[in-house]
């Protein structure tokens, strides 16, 4: 089996690709680190709650929690001091929260170092942190109807800020694109989500 994704090439309902999570090698310290990546608006946060679920309660870390106005994906660093060292160290990680209306940190959040924990959020599967994590899912739905999705969810207030967002996300994706380097693509059918491999073959 290739170490960096679950075993099999049919696809996989997210209940059998829970299954395999912790089958994995660990990748940051004792923890197996899975980024769900793709394109604002798409369902991440949803297919992470649901994945989370299935994997007995693993933890889910959220990218919005730790970027800025200023920093839409320029947290990598912040990530990497406030959750993968501790880790990588075997003990919980501590890191703030970034408060979206008073535009400043507010609070932290524990975040345990358990087996399985899951990395959700646009950029989560970034060349700065490839080298921790076990594996990167993709969900694949187009940028169109991710942006339009989320728009109908935040209402026609925030329309102006998915303008910006989504020129940031253009940029960032042109610049340092996940989906070539996915493990796994989610797709979401009627009958749930399937995961099927990705692009990335780990040089082998």
């Amino acid at each position: 089996m290739d170490a960096h994704r679950p075993a099999g090439n049919s696809p996989l309902s997210l209940r059998g690709l829970a299954g395999t999570l912790d089958l994995l090698p660990p990748s940051c310290g004792p923890v197996r680190l899975v980024a769900v990546d793709g394109h604002a608006g798409a369902g991440k946060s949803t297919l992470a709650a649901r994945l989370a679920a299935e994997a007995g309660g693993a933890p889910v870390v959220h990218t919005d929690d730790l970027a800025t106005h200023e920093e839409p994906f320029g947290w990598a660093d912040r990530l990497v001091a406030e959750v993968v060292v501790p880790f990588q160290e075997g003990r919980e990680a501590r890191h703030r929260v970034y408060d979206w209306t008073a535009r400043r940190f507010a609070g932290e959040r524990a975040v345990p170092a358990a087996p399985v924990v899951l990395l959700e959020g646009v950029g989560s599967g970034q060349l700065a942190l490839r080298p921790y994590l076990a594996v990167t899912l993709w969900l694949e739905v187009d940028p169109a109807t991710a942006r339009s999705r989320g728009i109908r969810r935040d209402g026609p207030a925030l329309e102006h800020f998915w303008t910006g967002w989504s020129a940031a996300e253009d940029q960032h994706f042109a610049a340092d694109p996940t989906r070539p380097f996915a493990d796994l693509l989610v797709h979401q059918t009627e009958g749930g989500y399937r995961a099927a491999p990705g692009p990335y073959d780990h040089g082998g």
